[in-house]
C-alpha cells in the first residue's frame, strides 16, 4: 500500500488552521495582558515553557478520558480523548501563530521525511531495540 503525501495542501491546511486558532485567540483575549489591556510579547521569558505545559495537559485529559472510556463535559456526543486531543492541537496552533511559525510545511516536511525512514518500516519497527511500544 502506497500514501501519496499531498505536502502543498497539507502546508495549505495547516497554515490555515493555524491562522483560524491563533485567530480566534487573539480575539477572545489571550494575548492580551487583562490588567493592562496591552499585546503578550509571546517571547515573553517563561511563556512559551508555560503554553507547552498547557499543551500537555490537553494530552494528560486526554489520557485520562481514555483509560475511564469517558464521554466529554463540554460536548457529550463526542469522546473525551477526541476533545482533549483536538484542544491540544488548537493549543499548538495558537503558539505556532503567536510565534509565527511555519507549522503548516514543519508538519509537510516531517511527514515526507517519516515516509522513508527506515527506522518507521514495519520490519525496524519489530526487530529488537525498534521502535515498539
Amino acid at each position: 500500500m502506497t500514501f501519496d503525501l499531498k505536502l502543498n495542501l497539507i502546508a495549505e491546511a495547516g497554515a490555515a488552521l493555524q491562522a483560524q486558532c491563533h485567530g480566534a485567540a487573539s480575539a477572545a483575549g489571550w494575548w492580551t495582558d487583562p490588567k493592562t489591556g496591552a499585546s503578550i510579547d509571546p517571547h515573553t521569558p517563561h511563556l512559551v515553557p508555560a503554553k507547552l505545559c498547557l499543551i500537555h495537559s490537553e494530552i494528560s485529559e486526554g489520557m485520562e478520558g481514555h483509560r475511564k472510556s469517558l464521554k466529554d463535559d463540554k460536548l457529550p456526543h463526542r469522546s473525551m480523548l477526541e476533545v482533549e486531543l483536538a484542544d491540544a492541537v488548537i493549543r499548538i496552533c495558537d503558539l505556532a501563530g503567536a510565534l509565527q511559525l511555519d507549522l503548516g510545511g514543519a508538519i509537510a516536511e516531517k511527514m515526507a521525511f517519516n515516509a522513508v525512514r527506515p527506522d518507521h518500516k514495519i520490519e525496524a519497527r519489530q526487530a529488537t531495540g525498534g521502535k515498539t511500544y
